[in-house]
């Protein structure tokens, strides 16, 4: 690709902010449309900055130099533009569509009524700086909250407000608390955690319907009848990739936006990375992935020549020979939310403690599959690890997570492991291994 190629880039979260610096830094220009106002900010800290640690300020990402605010509202592939919705029209030579992912709204009933597309008042997803800010202003000492979402964001949401003084319920549909990312053992431990806290968690129970009066958010129906008074109602029910753009524009769509080892979509002008695109059968929804699409496809766009064939190929196809391509991500999970008291009590799952895990590949055994388990009441952590076949398949680990570097390399780097299990003993208890 020429250096003087146009490269549009629609999305200024993770993905899209790195691909642009990336691009400059190899010498080419990219324009970045970003539908938000704020500058572009780390998702992933937004529950630091609603438990009132961090200013927003703090997880702004380092601006590219061609930042345009704006909504795209139409692709033109024929002409190869963009349509913003203030009339504005940008050309390209490539677009890379890094447009996120939309939260989840459930069909509860009473969350909109009739020509009504707004959120109540006091309701709120958990997904923008806007949203964040919201909640906020709105939280006060002894604010009655309902999380409705026990997954990785309903938890970060539910300490939050916790940490900021409000009375805050949980309800998960599960039967445990990040079933997708934890084992049972450690579930219970951040089930412990936000009990700790004072955050009431109810698993297995269903959210029918919120009550309004005046517009404005006043209790929660449970399935059981149940009712929750309420004040601020959070929605945290999950994402699904923002694909409206590449469906519109007749881009091949399944669960995201199809694209192949260069992460071209079916159009080989339009390229498609981070929590939209699906790789491989995979739409990975996490920050690691984002970044290293981003990465492999600044590279791919600064080696290759400018695309200049008018044909259509199906995305899913392998890269040329010789292209360095995208082979997917072997994705950990991670979260970590310091302590409300600097001070602590030192016990993770103490009043006050920090909120430190790790999650990666299989943590359920397989009959034949070999376990190493240790746990610390007293320290408050847990580690496990699943070997299968001499290999490193999986682990989780809550509390201390000193030695997650090491057993993430071991698992990504996919190699048998000796035999005599004396090394992954040393793994697990090597705190200087991260």
């Amino acid at each position: 690709m020429t250096s003087n190629t146009r490269v549009v880039v629609i999305g200024a979260g993770l993905a899209g902010v790195r691909l642009a610096r990336r691009l400059g830094e190899l010498g080419m220009s990219a324009v970045l449309v970003g539908e938000e106002e704020h500058t572009p900010y780390n998702r992933v800290l937004l529950a630091e900055v609603l438990a009132g640690r961090y200013a927003p300020e703090v997880i702004a990402l380092p601006t590219p130099e061609r930042l345009t605010h704006g909504r795209v509202v139409h692709i033109d592939r024929t002409e190869q533009q963009v349509h913003l919705a203030d009339g504005a029209v940008i050309a390209y030579d490539t677009l890379v569509l890094a447009t996120g992912s939309n939260p989840v709204l459930p069909p509860l009933r009473g969350l909109f009524g009739p020509g009504r597309r707004e959120l109540p008042e006091g309701v709120h997803a958990f997904r923008t700086m806007d949203d964040c800010l919201g909640l906020s202003e709105a939280v006060r000492q002894d604010t009655r909250a309902v999380v409705i979402g026990g997954g990785l964001l309903g938890v970060s949401a539910a300490r939050a407000l916790a940490e900021r003084g409000a009375q805050v319920v949980l309800a998960q549909q599960g039967e445990r608390l990040m079933e997708r990312q934890l084992d049972p053992s450690a579930s219970r431990l951040v089930l412990q955690h936000l009990k700790n806290l004072g955050v009431e968690v109810h698993t297995e129970t269903r959210v029918r319907g919120v009550r309004c009066i005046e517009g404005a958010v006043r209790s929660v129906e449970m399935a059981d009848g149940y009712t929750l008074g309420a004040d601020l109602v959070v929605l945290a029910c999950g994402v699904h990739p923002r694909v409206g753009l590449a469906q519109d524009a007749g881009l091949a769509v399944h669960k995201g936006i199809i694209v192949d080892d260069e992460l071209r979509t079916s159009d080989p002008h339009i390229r498609a990375i981070g929590d939209c695109a699906q790789h491989d059968g995979q739409v990975y929804g996490l920050a690691t992935p984002a970044l290293e699409q981003a990465e492999v496809l600044a590279g791919l766009l600064a080696e290759s020549p400018a695309e200049s064939s008018p044909a259509e190929s199906p995305a899913g196809t392998a890269p040329a020979e010789g292209a360095a391509g995208y082979r997917g991500t072997r994705a950990l999970t991670r979260l970590t939310l310091a302590s409300a008291d600097p001070l602590g009590s030192g016990n993770p799952f103490g009043s006050g403690g920090p909120l430190d895990l790790a999650a990666f590949g299989e943590q359920i055994p397989l009959p034949g599959d070999d376990v190493i388990q240790l746990t610390d009441a007293t320290r408050g952590t847990y580690r496990k690890v699943v070997v299968r076949d001499d290999l490193l398949v999986g682990g989780v680990l809550v509390g201390e997570l000193g030695t997650v570097g090491a057993l993430a390399r071991a698992w990504e780097g996919a190699e048998p492991l000796p035999t005599d299990g004396a090394p992954l003993l040393h793994l697990l208890t090597n705190d200087g291994g991260s």
